[in-house]
């Protein structure tokens, strides 16, 4: 009994052990639990930290604990890091996403407001400009600003089974995003870029958006149509 005990003891400890090993740049992930994501985040940011020891960590929370606002959960995990460490943070019930560094001096090394942009292409940001900006600096703003590679995806609607595949897909290509701002800033080519799955992510949103704004061009053509035909038809 004592041996199967001793036995099960040293599996959990294994398993433990191992978890923290293969969790050190998905810091922490209470939404996805999907080994192969695992494996992408921590090969790049493995390949990221020996290049340019820039620690960047993804962090994936179902809510913020003990009723904290985002600005003290991220406080409080960067207090834990030493190396120069930036932070990703997704929060799904606080529906809030973040980038903080625990040295000011890393925020020159990648463009947090392109990452965070609600837009991902020029297209979109001009038509966004035109439409919500409230002056000719927030219109510059808009369009400076227009290759968002988290929130176009993460706001996409999706069905109901394809949830943990659009924050998968959305944290990762910021993730993606910001690995190879920051490694173009020092100097050195990631091997592990997943350029090709970038482009792809950032082709789908492109598509999206391009099918929704035709779509609706259409329909306002067709009920402009229907509209000047009705007035005829009643004169």
């Amino acid at each position: 009994m004592k041996i199967l005990l001793r036995g099960l003891y040293a599996l959990v400890f294994l398993i433990v052990y191992q978890s923290q090993l293969s969790a050190e740049y998905l810091y922490k992930d209470e939404i996805i639990f999907n080994p192969k994501f695992t494996e992408e985040v921590e090969t790049l940011g493995k390949e990221l930290y020996d290049k340019t020891g820039i620690s960047l960590r993804l962090v994936m929370l179902k809510e913020f604990p003990n009723s904290q606002d985002i600005t003290e959960y991220e406080k409080d995990v960067l207090s834990k890091f030493k190396e120069p460490t930036v932070l990703l943070v997704f929060s799904e019930m606080n529906t809030q996403v973040d980038i903080v560094a625990n040295d000011d001096s890393l925020y020159k090394y990648f463009d947090k407001e392109n990452v965070l942009s609600p837009v991902a292409s020029k297209v979109q940001a001009f038509l966004m400009g035109v439409m919500y900006a409230k002056s000719w600096d927030d219109f510059k703003n808009i369009m400076t600003h227009s290759n968002g590679t988290i929130l176009p995806l993460l706001g996409s609607k999706t069905k109901k089974h394809e949830v943990l595949g659009k924050y998968s897909a959305s944290m990762f290509n910021g993730y993606l995003d910001l690995s190879q701002q920051i490694a173009k800033s020092k100097g050195v080519i990631l091997e592990h870029d997943f350029g090709e799955t970038n482009q792809n992510t950032l082709l789908i949103i492109k598509v999206l958006f391009y099918g929704v704004v035709f779509y609706g061009t259409i329909m306002y053509i067709r009920r402009t149509i229907y509209r000047i035909r009705h007035r005829n038809e009643q004169k």
